[in-house]
């Protein structure tokens, strides 16, 4: 972009806010306007990718406090965007114009024919971009005056949300979101657990002036399963209920997996409610590691006994009766 481009182009009018406005009031009016002229929402629309490009160029300059300062200045100077006239076709009457301010500045006379004038030629020295290079930091004769570069700056991250059953999320899926008026297609890896984000690169609002795009968050949300749950190690876990006896006794009993093929499992004799027992390899298979199927024992208690077990139970515990003391330290432990 070149000297005469700040000075023709009103870049408050490109983001519709005044000369005065703050630093949030030209954010907010930049964003509003990406969006409603961004090319994802606008295919095929060269107007709105026109327009989209017009305002990056204003935020990009507006945004920057010192290229603002300088851009002010030089609209200011040249009465607020009007093209000047050089060499000596141009106005010779009146006094206070534009080559006249750059008279008084470099040392040239007053109106008439003895007034300093300036070219906007590219070519050779002294032209006035060239000037203004010199005033602002510029390449010099060679290059013409250009304003800072403007600084890249990131785009912004935006933020979705996906819903997966329990079998997919354990195993990977591929989901497709909308955000924003676009539809983009993740990959989500296996094992991912409920409110977890996934990050997809370079998928969120484009960059100003060069700068990085933003990234698509994406939170995962996962259906509950009846039976299963896993955990932040790739590990599977479900409980399992057994008898009175096997757990006493010692038993082998079979398990689900997920896949549909059980396992089984051996429950050492004298097993507590609670005891978590593992079962290797038997859990997620993610990419760099897999888990484990970790199985907690629940021992049920009958709600109704016959007879002949009331009996047997009751010989039990004639026959355990100050064996063990399961409630020994309980009130020790209390007044800790």
């Amino acid at each position: 972009m070149t000297g005469q481009d700040w000075i023709e182009k009103d870049f408050y009018a490109a983001l519709g806010v005044p000369k005065d406005a703050d630093d949030a009031a030209i954010k907010k009016a930049y964003r509003k306007l990406a969006r409603t002229y961004h090319p994802d929402q606008n295919q095929g629309d060269a107007k709105a990718e026109a327009k989209f490009k017009e305002i990056g160029e204003a935020y990009a300059v507006l945004s920057d406090a010192e290229q603002r300062q300088q851009y002010d200045a030089i609209r200011a100077m040249a009465g607020g965007g009007a093209r000047f006239s050089a060499g000596a076709g141009g106005p010779a009457g009146g006094a206070g114009g534009f080559e006249d301010i750059f008279g008084g500045m470099f040392g040239g006379g007053g109106g008439g024919g003895g007034r300093v004038r300036y070219s906007t030629q590219t070519g050779g020295g002294g032209g006035f971009e060239d000037i203004l290079g010199s005033m602002f930091g510029g390449g010099g004769a060679q290059t013409g005056f250009r304003p800072n570069a403007a600084r890249p700056q990131p785009g912004a991250d935006v933020h979705s949300s996906a819903t997966l059953g329990f079998r997919p999320a354990v195993e990977g899926a591929t989901v497709t979101v909308s955000t924003e008026g676009r539809t983009v297609t993740a990959r989500i890896p296996a094992g991912v657990r409920d409110g977890q984000k996934i990050r997809l690169r370079g998928k969120g609002r484009p960059g100003v002036a060069g700068g990085a795009p933003g990234d698509l968050v994406i939170t995962v949300h996962v259906t509950p399963h009846p039976v299963f749950s896993v955990d932040d190690k790739h590990n599977l876990r479900l409980t399992v209920p057994v008898t009175f006896a096997e757990a006493a006794l010692g038993a082998t009993i079979e398990v689900p997996t997920l896949d549909g093929k059980p396992v089984k499992v051996k429950v050492p004799a004298g097993t507590p409610s609670g005891r978590t027992l593992r079962v290797k390899g038997k859990g997620v298979q993610a990419a760099k590691a897999t888990g484990d199927l970790l199985v907690t024992i629940q021992v049920v208690v009958p709600q109704k006994l016959t007879k002949a077990a009331k009996e047997a139970v009751e010989q039990l515990a004639a026959a355990t009766d100050g064996e063990n003391d399961v409630r020994s330290d309980l009130f020790g432990r209390a007044a800790e």
